[in-house]
C-alpha cells in the first residue's frame, strides 16, 4: 500500500529495499577484495604475471593477512567515528577507503603498493563490520531485523562470487576497474540517506530523527507509528546514559548479564573466525589445485562454484533467520561443518588423489553452512544482546577481536600448508567446529523476538531479580 511521505508518494517495500542497496553496498566492496586474491594471488606468482615479476608466496601471504592486522586498531577508529560523528559518515569513510584500495592497484604493481593497499582494506572491513550492522539495526523495524542484518554476509559473499567469475575471464586492470566502481557508486546513492534516527536523538536533533524515521518507515511525520518510535527510542537513550569508551567498558564487565552476553559475544566470534571458512575464500584457488585432480573445471572455475554455493548459503539464512531462530541455525550450521572439514582432512591426510568429488563436496558444504549461519547469525545475536549503550563498543571490540584472529589465521596458512599439510589445518578448523556446537547449545540463548530484558532475565539478570522482588512484595 502507497503512503504520503515528505510530500510524494512512495511504497515501503520499494523504500526498504532501496535503502538495503545503498547499505550494504561497502560490505559488497569488502567481499570483492577478500574474493580478489584467490584468481589473482596465483596469477601474480605466475610467469605471466602482470608486476614486474612473479609475486614471492611470502607477500601473498601477507596480503591475505594485512587487511586484519590494519582492521584491528582501525576497528575503534571507526568506533569513535560512529559515536561522535554519526554512522553515515563513517560508511561513506569506508566507501572512500576502498576506492583508494583499488586506485592504488592500479597506479602500481609494486609489492609496496599491493600490500599497501591490501592494508587500506583494513579499514574497509572495520567500516563494514562495525558501522554497517549498527546502521542495519537502528534503521529497521524488529519484524525484519533479523532478514536484514543476514544482508550484510549476503552482500559480501556476492562480492566474493562477482570477484571469482570476473578473475577467470578478465583481464587483472579490467577487474580492478569495475572493482573500483563500486565504492565509488555508494558514494555517490548513499548521499541521500539520512542519519539514523538513535544517532539524531543522542545529537539532540528530535525533529530531524522524527524527519528520518517518517522518511523510513515511508509515512508522514506527524503519523501515529512514527510518534510512537521515536518515543520508545527517546526512552531508550533516557535509560542508557552513554559515557566515555572507558566508562561503558566498565560498566559493560561490571553488570553480570551484560558481561555474559559479552562472553557469549566474543565466544560466537571465536567460532565463526576459526571455522576456516575465510582462509578457504582467500586461498580457494589453491586448496581446488590441490585437490581437483581429474575435474574438468579449473581451480578458478570451481572457486566460482563455490561462491555460488556461498551465495545460496545466505539466501538461506535471510529466509530462515526469522523462521528457525538463531540458536537452532547457529548450532546446526556450526555441527555440519565441522563434520564437513573433518571429512576433507581426512582426505588430505589419505592424499591418495581417489574420490576428487568428496574435497569438493566437503568444501561446498563447509562454505554454505557458514554462509547460512555462521557468518550472519552471530552479527544478529550481537546486535540483538545489547542496548544502544553498548552497542557501538561492543561492536568495536567483537570486530577487532575477530580481525586480531583472521589477521593470524591468514598469515600461518600457506606456510603452514607447505610445510605440515592441509589435513592438519583442517582437523584444527573441525574441532573448533565441533567444540562451539556444544558450547552452542549448552550456553548462548535465542534472542530471536525478544527484548534485551527479556535475554537477560534467561541469565539470572536484574529483570529476574525485580520479578523476585515484587513476588516477595505481594506475599
Amino acid at each position: 500500500m502507497n503512503v504520503i511521505c515528505s510530500n510524494h508518494t512512495c511504497s515501503f517495500d520499494t523504500r526498504c529495499f532501496q535503502c538495503q542497496v545503498r547499505v550494504v553496498l561497502p560490505v559488497f566492496s569488502y567481499g570483492t577484495a577478500v574474493g580478489w586474491l584467490s584468481p589473482m594471488g596465483p596469477r601474480l606468482m605466475s610467469e605471466e604475471t602482470p608486476a614486474a615479476k612473479p609475486v614471492h608466496p611470502d607477500v601473498i601471504s601477507w596480503m591475505a593477512s594485512v587487511p586484519y592486522l590494519v582492521g584491528t586498531p582501525a576497528v575503534f577508529l571507526f568506533g569513535y567515528i560512529v559515536d561522535n560523528y554519526g554512522r553515515k559518515k563513517a560508511l561513506m569513510l569506508t566507501s572512500l577507503s576502498m576506492a583508494v584500495c583499488w586506485g592504488l592497484k592500479l597506479y602500481s604493481t609494486e609489492t609496496w603498493a599491493l600490500i599497501t593497499a591490501r592494508a587500506i582494506i583494513g579499514l574497509g572491513v572495520s567500516g563494514s563490520y562495525v558501522v554497517t550492522p549498527l546502521y542495519i539495526k537502528e534503521i529497521s523495524e524488529d519484524s525484519i531485523r533479523g532478514t536484514l542484518g543476514s544482508l550484510v554476509v549476503l552482500s559480501q559473499n556476492l562480492g566474493n562470487l562477482v570477484v571469482y567469475v570476473l578473475g577467470e575471464y578478465l583481464c587483472y586492470h579490467a577487474i580492478l576497474w569495475i572493482c573500483l566502481a563500486i565504492p565509488l557508486l555508494h558514494l555517490l546513492l548513499f548521499a541521500a540517506m539520512p542519519e539514523t534516527p538513535s544517532y539524531l536523538l543522542k545529537s539532540g536533533k528530535v525533529e530531524d530523527a522524527r524527519s528520518a524515521l517518517a522518511w523510513l518507515r515511508c509515512r508522514p511525520a506527524l503519523d501515529a507509528v512514527v510518534d510512537t518510535e521515536l518515543q520508545l527510542l527517546l526512552l531508550e537513550l533516557e535509560q542508557d546514559n552513554n559515557g566515555s569508551f572507558f566508562t561503558t567498558i566498565k560498566t559493560l564487565v561490571s553488570d553480570s548479564s551484560t558481561f555474559r552476553a559479552f562472553r557469549i559475544t566474543m565466544a560466537i566470534t571465536l567460532a565463526r573466525e576459526l571455522c576456516g571458512c575465510l582462509a578457504v575464500l582467500h586461498f580457494a584457488s589453491l586448496i581446488f589445485s590441490q585437490a581437483s585432480g581429474g575435474w574438468v573445471l579449473t581451480a578458478n572455475q570451481q572457486a566460482a562454484v563455490l561462491g555460488v554455493v556461498q551465495l545460496v548459503g545466505s539466501c538461506t539464512a535471510s529466509s530462515l533467520v526469522e523462521r528457525t531462530g538463531r540458536k537452532p541455525l547457529l548450532g546446526t550450521t556450526c555441527f555440519v561443518s565441522g563434520i564437513a572439514l573433518g571429512a576433507l582432512g581426512a582426505w588430505f591426510a589419505a592424499s591418495e588423489g581417489s574420490h576428487a568429488w568428496l574435497p569438493v563436496l566437503a568444501l561446498c558444504l563447509c562454505i554454505y553452512c557458514d554462509a547460512a549461519g555462521l557468518q550472519p547469525v552471530p552479527f544478529v545475536v550481537m546486535t540483538e544482546m545489547f542496548s544502544f549503550q553498548y552497542r557501538g563498543t561492543v561492536t568495536s571490540i567483537v570486530t577487532a577481536f575477530a580481525c586480531a584472529i583472521v589477521s593470524i589465521e591468514l598469515r600461518v596458512f600457506q606456510p603452514l600448508a607447505t610445510s605440515v599439510g592441509l589435513y592438519l589445518i583442517f582437523w584444527i578448523f573441525s574441532a573448533v567446529c565441533l567444540i562451539s556446537t556444544v558450547y552452542i547449545v549448552f550456553c548462548v540463548p535465542e534472542t530471536k523476538r525478544r527484548t534485551i530484558e527479556e535475554i537477560y532475565a534467561e541469565f539470572g539478570g536484574k529483570e529476574k531479580e525485580k520479578d523476585l522482588e515484587a513476588h516477595v512484595t505481594r506475599l
